[in-house]
């Protein structure tokens, strides 16, 4: 780390996790949404457990799952330089000096950056917009997070199946009227669905997003979980998203 100051003059620390964590990002670049956070919660893993996190941006859900997975080593994988190093710049603003670690590389190139089956969980928000639908945004940053530029929802699940051991679990989020190619881009590589959550604004809306778990070598059988209600009225958080705040802003136990 250089003598530069941690937050430069066009950059925020927010603080996330109930204030236990503070991420810096762009002010006026790309900034995470409650799809991380959703994510992050969504995530099961164990003690100790070997995670990366494919397109990890600024590294909110890395932080997150360090917060929450005791002795976990997380691996963040991001193709925007300009994302890992301030990623980097978190961990020093944050005080962690090991368990996390940002790498700049393409998960389209995936065997030149990590090994094969050496990790027990992948984790990953993929871009969900196709590149030539509607307009893209000329901001660089924004651009590569949301639109299918550096990658589509298959080569994220090619680089996930490739991370991952036999057995190994991923977690995606997904826009639920893009599921069904997520589920066939999973199967493709043997990432067997296990469990989904459809996420819903309000009841009696459709879903928006869907959480997705799988399984490398599965066997098939799907869990569906209840519905997930973001918003109560305009504007005031569902009494279950208030505990997912809850969540995650203390340190986790050992999941299943």
């Amino acid at each position: 780390m250089t003598d530069r100051p941690l937050i430069r003059e066009d950059e925020t620390a927010d603080l996330i996790a109930g204030g236990r964590l503070r991420v810096i990002q762009k002010r006026r670049g790309y900034r995470f949404s409650l799809d991380a956070l959703l994510l992050a919660h969504f995530v099961r893993a164990r003690r100790g457990d070997r995670i990366v996190d494919l397109g990890s941006g600024a590294g909110i859900i890395s932080l997150l799952l360090h917060l929450r997975i005791p002795r976990a080593r997380i691996v963040g994988l991001e193709i925007d330089p300009g994302a890992v190093e301030m990623a980097n710049r978190t961990l020093a603003l944050n005080g962690i000096g090991e368990g996390v670690t940002f790498v700049s590389g393409d998960c389209r190139r995936i065997e030149e950056h990590l090994p094969r089956g050496g990790f027990d969980v992948v984790v990953t928000n993929p871009p969900y917009r196709r590149l030539l639908s509607g307009r893209v945004n000329p901001r660089e940053d924004k651009a590569l997070a949301r639109h299918e530029i550096a990658g589509r929802v298959g080569d994220f699940m090619r680089a996930a199946a490739w991370c991952l051991r036999e057995g190994g679990r991923a977690f995606v989020i997904y826009p639920a009227r893009r599921a069904v190619e997520l589920f066939c881009r999973m199967r493709e590589v043997r990432l067997e669905p296990k469990t989904i959550r459809v996420c819903h604004s309000f009841p009696g809306e459709r879903g928006e997003f869907v959480l997705l778990e799988g399984r490398l070598g599965g066997r098939e059988e799907l869990k569906v979980l209840p519905p997930l209600f973001l918003y109560r009225s305009r504007g005031v958080y569902s009494e279950e998203m208030e505990g997912i705040f809850n969540d995650l802003s203390r340190p986790g136990s050992d999941d299943a």
